[in-house]
């Protein structure tokens, strides 16, 4: 391919600002930036049609979208999931889909954590209490660790670097993770169960497993009947593996005690203006919220970005990513000559 730059259109630039390291990276192939927001398919069109790379942090990339991009050799994702992006429809283009499997793997972990103390200790409650001068004891629901059982639902790095931290509290730890053998639970100290056993048995239940079509909405009010009522619910995977109306049915009615979330499906908490407080959530006392950011630190959000615009010029390069979520792709790429 003769051409002496290329064009990388950036999504999100106004909710993640492109930054100095990135454009550096990239002035590497002399590429052209266009810097958008993309939140609609009509504005990723209209910008990016004649990109050869587009680099994606929290937009939705259809397929509809994908098909006319007809210059278009990689999408990089600056994170770990690639739920919004048609990876199907990308790999029957030939486009590499690039992501950044373990960015984040110890602020998610370290964040399900924090989620799962704050509920544990009843931080939300007595917080409330303090700010009124108050100090009233409660202590019902309030346990040691060592005597409760976390299950994992997805027991990848992030599930593992849980089950790590879980375990230097004494915690019990059960696993649930179709991709995962009951050999490999036990040397991170789990055992292996499936899904109704970790429903029925865990104190604590935190979901970290991607969103496909099988763990979509995963967790409905069936699966929240048969956990225990004084369970809790922490989210960090993403917020389509819960039927938000019926875990907020589950939470105002009793059926389980309390739920941490910090992923959603029904709320954009990445809009550029805001967003309306109006989710039934927001209704509810017995719930922890944090707006997306399980992932996010100085660290992190640094490698993102580095990462993100290295496998761009990687790929322009004629060279392959590290991490590939299509490793089957047509072959597309041409090197820069």
């Amino acid at each position: 391919m003769n051409k002496s730059k290329f064009t990388v259109c950036r999504l999100n630039a106004g909710t993640f600002p492109m930054t100095q390291e990135e454009k550096q990276i990239l002035s590497q192939i002399g590429a052209d930036l266009i810097e958008i927001e993309g939140a609609s398919d009509e504005e990723i069109l209209s910008a990016c049609m004649n990109a050869d790379a587009i680099m994606i942090v929290s937009a939705y990339l259809h397929g509809t979208v994908i098909r006319k991009l007809k210059n278009l050799k990689i999408i990089s994702r600056l994170g770990t999931g690639v739920d919004k992006i048609d990876v199907e429809e990308a790999t029957r283009q030939g486009i590499i889909v690039a992501n950044l499997p373990d960015f984040s793997t110890d602020e998610v972990a370290d964040h399900t954590m924090t989620l799962l103390l704050a509920v544990a200790r009843k931080l939300k409650y007595h917080d409330a209490m303090i700010r009124q001068g108050l100090r009233q004891l409660d202590l019902k629901d309030m346990h040691r660790l060592s005597v409760l059982t976390l299950g994992i639902v997805g027991f990848g790095r992030i599930g593992k670097a849980v089950a790590k931290r879980a375990k230097s509290f004494g915690m019990k730890l059960l696993a649930c993770d179709p991709a995962v053998t009951p050999e490999e639970a036990r040397r991170e100290g789990a055992e292996k169960v499936e899904l109704e056993a970790i429903l029925k048995q865990s104190d604590y239940l935190c979901l970290l497993c991607p969103l496909t079509a099988a763990t979509r909405e995963m967790i409905k009010m069936e699966e929240l009947q048969k956990m225990k009522p004084t369970s809790v619910l922490v989210n960090t995977g993403r917020g389509e593996l819960v039927n938000e109306y019926d875990l907020a049915e589950a939470l105002r009615t009793g059926i389980i005690r309390y739920a941490a979330m910090d992923v959603f499906g029904k709320l954009n908490v990445f809009s550029e203006n805001g967003f309306p407080v109006d989710h039934p959530y927001f209704s509810l006392d017995n719930i922890l919220l944090t707006p997306h950011i399980a992932a996010l630190s100085e660290e992190s959000a640094a490698n993102a970005r580095t990462g993100g615009a290295m496998a761009v010029v990687e790929a322009l390069s004629g060279k392959i990513p590290e991490h590939i979520v299509n490793p089957h792709y047509k072959q597309k790429l041409s090197t820069c000559e």
